[in-house]
């Protein structure tokens, strides 16, 4: 019997900001992003990243179920539309996310909903925006 290996990915990421400018995001396996600030700034800002991840979590996982429900063979693409609604006053938090998974392929309905549920389930970020995590911040 063989042994399932899981390569796994170094994770995390490093924002440094100066006296002005942009903070710039850097992860450990090379990827670089300026985030912006300004309402009407192109770009991502850090709610955007929030709503990126979650977006990209819950495609990624609706392949997934597709492929664990023996579909995949149907399924042509998927489109995950994160938004949600923040605070409007202290502490400053999203309130709600609303998520939009559009699932593409020769699907029924029950099947389209089986994916989108089992996709939610699978996803790292929507299972660890739902628990409480724990917290530590260092100062070096």
């Amino acid at each position: 019997m063989s042994e399932l290996r899981v390569k796994k990915r170094d994770v995390g990421a490093t924002a440094l900001l100066g006296r002005n400018g942009h903070p710039q995001i850097a992860t450990p396996t090379g990827g670089n992003l300026s985030v912006v600030t300004a309402a009407s700034e192109p770009g991502f800002n850090p709610l955007d990243l929030l709503y990126s991840s979650l977006a990209a979590c819950l495609a990624l996982s609706a392949r997934i179920a597709a492929s664990r429900m023996g579909v995949l063979n149907r399924f042509e693409a998927v489109e995950a539309n994160v938004t949600g609604e923040k605070s409007e006053g202290e502490p400053a938090r999203i309130l709600r996310f609303d998520m939009r998974l559009t699932i593409s392929g020769d699907f029924d309905e029950p099947t389209k909903q089986a994916i989108a549920h089992e996709a939610e389930r699978i996803c790292t970020v929507s299972n660890t925006l739902r628990s409480e995590a724990d917290f530590h911040l260092s100062i070096a």
